[in-house]
């Protein structure tokens, strides 16, 4: 909320994004925000915003992209990008109190594909995480209804996915 204060002067407004925030926790009182919550999407944008800062002005990150609180930096160069991951993890520790998950870090060729959102990303396509694609056809297991369907075929429709989208049609 110190954060969101620098950038919303309303007191009423701070009023309600803290009962928002106040009302929710993950694993300690006052850590973490309402997952699926539209304010969350907001916040986490105002809240990282420092951080894209810090990337572009501070780091002079080229190619820089993040949603929420996932991240990826490209580079052609292997030994900037493992010299910056300490600087990172010191700027989101001491500035935003947020930790690097350490099974996501990762530093790997274009070639091998870019792990992000759910995606493997290549320079010419992307293909559907072998993980989400086992959690959606469970989750389609235990529940197939005609909106949970179309919400993975819209998931689906950013690839070239005609064989999956099949298989949710018939799941």
């Amino acid at each position: 909320m110190k954060i969101v204060r620098e950038y919303i002067p309303d007191q009423d407004i701070l009023w309600l994004l803290s009962e928002i925030v106040g009302s929710f926790y993950s694993t300690r009182l006052g850590v973490g925000l309402p997952l699926g919550n539209l304010t969350s999407q907001l916040l986490v944008n105002v809240y990282m915003n420092r951080f894209d800062q810090f990337m572009k002005h501070k780091l002079k990150a080229k190619y820089y992209i993040r949603y929420a609180d996932d991240f990826v930096i490209l580079s052609h160069d292997r030994l900037w990008l493992e010299s910056i991951l300490p600087i990172l993890e010191g700027f989101l520790l001491d500035r935003l109190s947020l930790r690097l998950h350490s099974n996501k870090i990762s530093i790997s060729t274009m070639a091998s594909g870019v792990d992000f959102l759910g995606w493997v990303h290549f320079p010419t396509h992307r293909v559907l995480r072998t993980a989400t694609k086992r959690r959606m056809f469970k989750r389609l297991c235990e529940q197939s209804s005609s909106q949970a369907k179309q919400s993975y075929l819209g998931l689906l429709s950013h690839s070239n996915t005609y064989h999956l989208q099949q298989k949710v049609v018939d799941a």
